[in-house]
C-alpha cells in the first residue's frame, strides 16, 4: 500500500464519519429534543425553545459538524492525491457550496451570522422573538 493509497483510504474514512455524524445527529436529536434539551443557556426572561426549535437547532449543529468532515476529506484527497487545476477548482466549488450552506444553517441556528456579535446578555440558542414558528 502506498501513500497514495493511504490517503484515499483516510478521506474515505472521514467521509464516513461526516455521514455517520449527520446521521447520528438526527437520531440522537429526536429524543433530546422529546425531553426538552435546550442547546444552551437561555438569558433570563425568555422561554424556552419549543420540541421544534429545539430539535431544528440540534440538527443542524449535527449537520454543520458533518459539512466539516467532509470538507476536510475532499481537501485531504485533493491536496495530497491529484493537486491538479482541475481538481483544485472542484474543491473551490464544493467548499464554496458547503461554505454557503454552513453560513445559512448557522443563520437558521443563532439568529445571526457567524460574524455578527452575540447580544449581551443574549446566548446562541436563544430564539429570535421575529422567527416564531
Amino acid at each position: 500500500m502506498d501513500f497514495k493509497d493511504i490517503i484515499q483510504a483516510v478521506g474515505g474514512y472521514m467521509d464516513i464519519a461526516g455521514v455517520a455524524v449527520m446521521v447520528l445527529g438526527a437520531v440522537v436529536s429526536v429524543p433530546m429534543a422529546l425531553r426538552g434539551f435546550q442547546p444552551r443557556k437561555l438569558p433570563k426572561g425568555s422561554a424556552p425553545l419549543s420540541v421544534y426549535r429545539s430539535y431544528r437547532q440540534l440538527l443542524g449543529r449535527s449537520i454543520l459538524l458533518g459539512l466539516e468532515l467532509l470538507v476536510a476529506a475532499d481537501i485531504i484527497r485533493t491536496v495530497a492525491v491529484t493537486p491538479t487545476f482541475e481538481s483544485v477548482g472542484v474543491l473551490a466549488i464544493i467548499v464554496l457550496i458547503r461554505t454557503f450552506l454552513s453560513f445559512s444553517l448557522e443563520l437558521e441556528i443563532t439568529g445571526r451570522w457567524p460574524w455578527q456579535k452575540q447580544p449581551e446578555g443574549a446566548s446562541a440558542a436563544a430564539e429570535p422573538a421575529d422567527r416564531d414558528r
